[in-house]
């Protein structure tokens, strides 16, 4: 090991310490997906002008290295694929939604990767899985409105932001199949496929070019560049010094930080049942990562 790695417990505060920074960062990202919204650009020309651009930036580099990858193209294309459909959809739902019922919805994810941890690689479903699984059905019942959901079917919206969270749990599942790949190839494909897939639903689409400022191109590269990258960064660097379970826990904080900072700035509220649902959903969330909990290897 090397004499200039921080002592085993010093790492594991800093990891600590890097995942709730990630987890306010992705959490309050709605702020500036709603400034963006404001300035004429939708989930998809957003995630296009934005991940695309991390992604047209590691491409080369990605090139270069495509020995890392090229042994698991096929499963690495989807995890792109699935990665880049998550974000146009949560980018999307996010932008034109309330931000609470859109990250909850999302929260669903433990149901499609319970599901899909058993279909992919035959994962045993134990009884506290299955609890987690009832769990956020119950509560993504209460929080559509219960019964009433029956009279007003689910909107547009929540269909987004449910499909944004079973495509994150296909990107996981897809991840963990690509096992001789490196974490970070993995990481930065997902940002290929939101340029590729935003850009190809752009033109297929047929929408207008928006109309972009200097001013905004700046904003959005500082976005991309420094809040998202920073984001990354700081998980990859958690999940890669901490036990599994306890890195999932504390990626939950990312619902605390956007269900609490859009109540408080945002002004949106929960009533009745609803609060009942999301908490479903949040304990579904942290009895699945308790469930994934496994020790990590030590750093070399």
């Amino acid at each position: 090991m090397s004499t200039l790695a921080p002592p085993a417990p010093d790492r594991a505060r800093l990891a600590v310490g890097a995942l709730l920074v990630a987890g306010l960062l992705w959490g309050l990202t709605w702020m500036p997906f709603r400034y963006f919204g404001t300035q004429g650009l939708n989930g998809i020309t957003f995630t296009m002008m934005s991940y695309g651009l991390i992604g047209l930036c590691v491409l080369p580099w990605l090139l270069i290295r495509r020995a890392d990858w090229l042994p698991q193209w096929r499963v690495v294309a989807l995890i792109a694929l699935a990665g880049g459909g998550a974000n146009v959809c949560f980018a999307s739902a996010l932008m034109a939604g309330e931000v609470v019922r859109v990250m909850l919805l999302f929260y669903l994810a433990p149901i499609w990767g319970v599901m899909g941890g058993r279909l992919a690689f035959g994962e045993p479903v134990t009884r506290l899985r299955i609890a987690a699984v009832l769990a956020a059905i119950l509560g993504a019942f209460l929080l559509l409105g219960g019964t009433a959901m029956l009279d007003t079917p689910p909107t547009w919206i929540d269909a987004l932001a449910l499909a944004s969270g079973m495509l994150y749990a296909s990107q996981n599942i897809f991840a963990l199949a690509a096992d001789r790949t490196p974490l970070h190839v993995k990481t930065l494909a997902i940002y290929i496929g939101c340029g590729g897939l935003a850009g190809l639903l752009f033109l297929v689409s047929g929408q207008a070019v928006p109309q972009v400022s200097g001013t905004l191109l700046l904003q959005l590269a500082a976005f991309a560049g420094i809040w998202m990258m920073a984001a990354m960064v700081l998980t990859v660097y958690g999940v890669s010094n901490l036990e599994a379970g306890r890195s999932a826990i504390l990626l939950v904080f990312e619902l605390v930080a956007a269900v609490v900072s859009a109540m408080w700035i945002g002004g949106e509220r929960l009533e009745g049942l609803e609060w009942l649902g999301a908490a479903l959903i949040t304990g579904a969330a942290l009895i699945e990562a308790r469930s994934n909990s496994k020790p990590k290897e030590p750093s070399a």
